[in-house]
């Protein structure tokens, strides 16, 4: 962890993700999100692999989600690239008919584009339906400028399916920015 003074604010970038405890899962499919984790924090890239995929969209709306990370989740472990102990997809609208998903990686998998996303990306965590997210994006925008970041490269991280996110009773997405 770097911390530092920026603005007269006291600023830590992170070096490495928060931990995922796949043994706090009530489901067999997600385990349960730790939003304090991630909420307002900064954290640095530079050391992290992903891999690209993309979906189909219809107006933003995903098409072919299921299938896509189906695929690609095999395909990473048949890779044997799977991380241990971080979970992370990034999602970044490209239009309103394609959505680009980048999958952390401990390793390249072959037949992606393998490639890295550095810099520090600062994080807010927001908890509700699908449907509010052109909202929160506004709201994220407005805090990223109060802080004095700019609002570069915009990503979504969906943390549980829909099926989890109902069990569990929370929809949270983390919302990044460059």
């Amino acid at each position: 962890m770097v911390s530092f003074f920026k603005g007269g604010d006291f600023v830590e970038i992170n070096n490495s993700l928060p931990i995922i405890d796949y043994s706090d899962n009530e489901t067999g499919c997600c385990p349960k999100f730790h939003p304090e984790n991630w909420d307002e924090k900064i954290f640095n890239f530079d050391e992290l692999k992903f891999i690209k995929a993309s979906t189909k969209s219809f107006m933003y709306m995903p098409i072919n989600m299921s299938s896509v990370m189906t695929k690609t989740m095999a395909d990473i472990h048949n890779a044997k690239a799977e991380t241990t102990e971080q979970y992370l997809i990034l999602s970044k609208d490209v239009s309103k008919w394609k959505c680009d998903h980048y999958f952390l990686v401990a390793s390249d998998v072959p037949s992606y584009e393998n490639l890295a996303l550095n810099g520090n990306y600062y994080a807010k965590v927001y908890d509700g339906a699908f449907k509010e997210l052109p909202k929160w994006m506004t709201e994220f925008e407005g805090l990223l400028k109060k802080k004095g970041y700019n609002s570069n490269d915009m990503m979504a991280f969906y943390t549980t399916c829909p099926k989890c996110a109902s069990h569990y009773g929370h929809n949270y997405i983390v919302l990044f920015s460059k």
